[in-house]
């Protein structure tokens, strides 16, 4: 049954993937960008995220939610499946999220995100990585977008959390925006790189925002990923 359900939801996500690309490309460029990040994006990940609980009975408990800024802010979320990279995307307002430039190359999906202004860094470079991240986050956050990464910089298993890389945290001191820090227990229900997904509910917390003044990055990180790791235990 769980392969069945699996690839029904598979089935699904891909197809409507495609759809909803290819219609944005055709339209979204038209729109201002809080429209079209809604169109592209909000209506996608909401639609795959509907599927999911359909197909595999996933559900999603969240705790925290209140505590996002009005304002825009710097989001560092857990790396331990495909899920949170949909579902971080429905925590309101524009969303600008770091990614390899090489996938906005990807025919339809990549094009239609594209229109959203993700901060695009080229991986191959990594000595001006940090540079690009701060100069595009600075620029987004300036247009009242959300900064969203994923600091760990690969999925980990579930109760692992990795060191933390410094660019959120450094696009928060240059900034002095406020950090929230996103923890879950997907791997759970959708482990990374399996076919298979497990019903069940998926735990999110949010943390208080964390003011950058007066910190350095490395101490932003180390409150981070302290508050993750405790965040974890009780997940």
């Amino acid at each position: 049954m769980l392969a069945l359900s699996s690839f029904a939801f598979y089935a699904g996500y891909v197809s409507y993937t495609v759809l909803w690309a290819t219609l944005s490309v055709l339209v979204a460029w038209a729109l201002p960008l809080e429209r079209r990040y809604e169109f592209v994006v909000g209506h996608w990940t909401r639609a795959v995220l509907w599927w999911l609980g359909a197909t595999c009975r996933i559900r999603v408990a969240v705790r925290g939610r209140e505590l996002l800024p009005e304002g825009p802010c710097i989001l560092l979320v857990k790396h331990q499946s495909t899920w949170e990279t949909l579902w971080v995307q429905t925590l309101g307002r524009p969303q600008a999220t770091l990614i390899k430039r090489e996938l906005l190359r990807i025919p339809l999906w990549g094009w239609a995100f594209a229109l959203t202004r993700p901060i695009a860094i080229d991986r191959r470079r990594p000595g001006s990585a940090l540079r690009q991240l701060v100069e595009q986050g600075t620029e987004r956050l300036r247009r009242g977008m959300t900064v969203t990464l994923f600091p760990e910089g690969t999925r980990l298993p579930p109760g692992v959390v990795g060191k933390f890389q410094l660019g959120g945290a450094a696009l928060a001191v240059a900034t002095n925006t406020p950090v929230v820090v996103v923890a879950h227990n997907a791997g759970r229900c959708w482990p990374a790189r399996r076919f298979l997904k497990a019903p069940g509910v998926i735990a999110v917390e949010l943390s208080a925002p964390i003011p950058a003044a007066g910190k350095t990055p490395r101490e932003i990180n180390h409150a981070c990923e302290s508050w993750l790791r405790d965040a974890m235990r009780r997940l």
